[in-house]
């Protein structure tokens, strides 16, 4: 089994309002959406994410285009995330991504009058998706994804209990509204409520 990796992922300003066709493709490729955040980048905010481009001649363009409205920045996790959301959006260039990958997002949604009007972005590597994902959700903490025996320990000692008790009553309840009810309950019998409070 792959590792679980997280990237950074970004709708582009001209592609935001393709925002559910795309979630759509998101979820389709078996992605989790951790995080997402909407934002208008100022000049200095882009000039700064896109450092590593400052010298090459289409900096200024990428600026104007990257500013031109609001970016939609996603935290996505999955196996390979950062490979498998790559081959996903296809290549950087529309034209090779229309040849190369028709069903890619840069193909579907990258604009046919410009081929650096790609429509999104993805980090290239471990380091850049973790510089990325700093850069747009800098308050955020993100503890290393659970998998295999990690993930079953932690289900079993921290949540199975309580959810065990929980359902159990919900049935001998029966509310109308039983997700409702549930996480009322939840709430009130939090084992771990007299810790938050304190």
């Amino acid at each position: 089994m792959e590792k679980i990796q997280r990237t950074l992922a970004m709708v582009k300003p001209d592609a935001v309002d393709r925002w559910p066709e795309i979630e759509k493709i998101i979820l389709e490729e078996g992605f989790t959406i951790v995080e997402r955040r909407q934002v208008r980048l100022m000049r200095a905010e882009a000039e700064e994410f896109y450092a590593e481009h400052r010298d090459k001649p289409f900096f200024p363009d990428l600026l104007q285009y990257i500013t031109s409205g609001d970016v939609l920045a996603l935290i996505l996790a999955g196996e390979d995330a950062i490979g498998h959301w790559r081959r996903v959006l296809g290549p950087t260039r529309v034209s090779e991504a229309r040849q190369e990958a028709p069903g890619s997002l840069r193909a579907r949604f990258g604009s046919p009058h410009n081929d650096s009007h790609n429509a999104a972005h993805g980090s290239d590597s471990v380091n850049s998706a973790h510089r990325e994902i700093k850069f747009f959700f800098p308050d955020l903490t993100l503890e290393p994804v659970l998998t295999g025996e990690g993930a079953k320990e932690y289900l079993s000692h921290a949540v199975s209990p309580t959810l065990v008790k929980a359902l159990t009553e919900l049935c001998k309840v029966r509310p109308e509204d039983p997700i409702v009810w549930l996480a009322d309950w939840l709430l009130l019998n939090n084992p771990n409520k007299s810790q938050h409070n304190q």
